[in-house]
C-alpha cells in the first residue's frame, strides 16, 4: 500500500484513478508487487490508506527517512539553506455542496495576477537543493513570516530572494544564522555598473546569490512538472500540507536518482 501510495503521488491520480491505473498497466501492478490474478486494491482501500497516513502524521517520516537516507549517502548536507514560497492553487469556485469556497484557502497577489489558494513554504540544502523542511500555509501569509521555521538548525547560512527581507531582525530569528537576502530590484536596478566599480561589485554579488539561491526553484519544478501537482486535491491546510511532505520526499529521491543507482552499482 506505500507503493501504491508513492505511485498516486508520482502520477498526481485520484483514488479512483489509482483503482483503474492498476486494471489498464500492467508495470504498476509489477511496481507495487500486486498479482496480476489476485485482488488489487480498490478506491475505498487507498483512500483508508491514505486517512491512515493522515492520522498518524507519517508523512513528516517518510521525509525524514527519505533525508535519513541521502544523508547517510553523503547527497545531503547541513551547512547552508536555501529559502522560497510557491504558490499552489485552490479551486475558487462556489458550485459545490456548501457552496463556498475553502475557508483555509485565501487570495494573493503576485505580480499585476491575483491567485487563489495556499503557500508551500521550502527550506532546502543550499548545495544539492534537496529539500529538509516544508510547511503549508494560507495564500495571503508573507514569505518573511514563515522564514526562520524553514530553517533545521544546523545551518550558519541561509540564502533567500528579497522577500525575506528583514527575516534575521524577527522574534523567531535563531542565532549564530547569517541570512543573505537579495536586493530589492528596483534598488538593485539603479546600481551605477559601469562608473562605480563598487556598485559592479555589488551586483556581481547579487549574481552569486541567486545562483546558490535558484536551487530551491529544482524541487518546485519537479512536484509540478514531474509529477504533474499544480492544484491542491483536497480541502484544508492540513491534508495539503502532508501531501506535500510526501511529494517534496519524492522529488528528493528523483533528484538524485542517478546517484543512488550509481551507488547500487
Amino acid at each position: 500500500m506505500l507503493r501504491t501510495h508513492c505511485l498516486q503521488q508520482w502520477l498526481a491520480l485520484s483514488d479512483l484513478g489509482m483503482e483503474e491505473a492498476f486494471f489498464d498497466t500492467p508495470v504498476y501492478r509489477e511496481f507495487v508487487q500486486l498479482d496480476a490474478h489476485g485482488r488489487l486494491p480498490d478506491e475505498s482501500t487507498i483512500l483508508r490508506f491514505r486517512h491512515r497516513l493522515e492520522r498518524q502524521k507519517l508523512a513528516d517520516q517518510i521525509l525524514a527517512t527519505v533525508n535519513d537516507l541521502l544523508a547517510a549517502q553523503g547527497l545531503l548536507l547541513k551547512a547552508g539553506t536555501a529559502v522560497d514560497a510557491t504558490l499552489i492553487a485552490a479551486p475558487s469556485s462556489t458550485k459545490n455542496k456548501n457552496k463556498a469556497r475553502d475557508p483555509e484557502m485565501h487570495s494573493s497577489k503576485k505580480g499585476n495576477q491575483w491567485y487563489f489558494g495556499m503557500k508551500t513554504h521550502i527550506g532546502v540544502d543550499a548545495d544539492s537543493g534537496l529539500v529538509h523542511t516544508v510547511r503549508g500555509t494560507s495564500g495571503n501569509l508573507s514569505d518573511v513570516e514563515e522564514g526562520n521555521s524553514l530553517l533545521h538548525g544546523q545551518e550558519t547560512d541561509v540564502y533567500a530572494d528579497a522577500g525575506y527581507q528583514g527575516a534575521e531582525k524577527r522574534p523567531d530569528a535563531k542565532k549564530d544564522v547569517t541570512w543573505h537576502v537579495a536586493m530589492r530590484p528596483g534598488k538593485r536596478k539603479a546600481l551605477d555598473k559601469e562608473n562605480k566599480p563598487i556598485d559592479a561589485l555589488i551586483d556581481q554579488v547579487e549574481k552569486i546569490k541567486a545562483s546558490i539561491r535558484a536551487k530551491v526553484e529544482h524541487p518546485f519544478r519537479v512536484i509540478k512538472r514531474q509529477f504533474g501537482y499544480t492544484k491542491v486535491r483536497y480541502q484544508g491546510l492540513l491534508k495539503n500540507t502532508l501531501q506535500l511532505k510526501t511529494l517534496f520526499a519524492l522529488s528528493n529521491l528523483w533528484m538524485v536518482r542517478h546517484a543512488l543507482m550509481a551507488a547500487r552499482g
